[in-house]
């Protein structure tokens, strides 16, 4: 989840980027790293885990882990064309994932 966040979220900017001109490179910022971990951490405990410590040690080290490398690589440039052919098509996805989702709930709704 978290690198799904952030890819959509560095996609809009790099598109941003591109369409307006203002700029050719997207930092890879640590505050949408810290964003996308902060997503994951409150969708994380819907997640079904197999054992309960799966929930205590993978959950929180996984996301642990991104925030570090998301702050490690906080001053790394990444072209905008390159953020924008990776991210526009993750964003699509979630949101079609989103509105999946949402169809999925309603038919289940007027189901009782």
């Amino acid at each position: 989840m978290p690198f799904a966040f952030s890819a959509a979220v560095f996609g809009l900017m790099g598109s941003a980027g591109l369409l307006t001109a203002a700029w050719t490179t997207v930092p890879l910022s640590p505050v949408v790293t810290g964003a996308g971990v902060a997503v994951a951490a409150a969708v994380s405990g819907g997640v079904r885990w197999k054992r309960t410590w799966h929930r205590a040690w993978f959950r929180w080290a996984y996301l642990a882990a991104f925030l570090v490398v998301g702050v490690l690589v906080g001053a790394v440039e990444v072209p905008a064309l390159v953020t924008t052919v990776v991210g526009v098509p993750v964003l699509l996805g979630l949101v079609f994932q989103c509105l999946v989702q949402n169809d999925e709930n309603r038919q289940t709704a007027g189901c009782r």
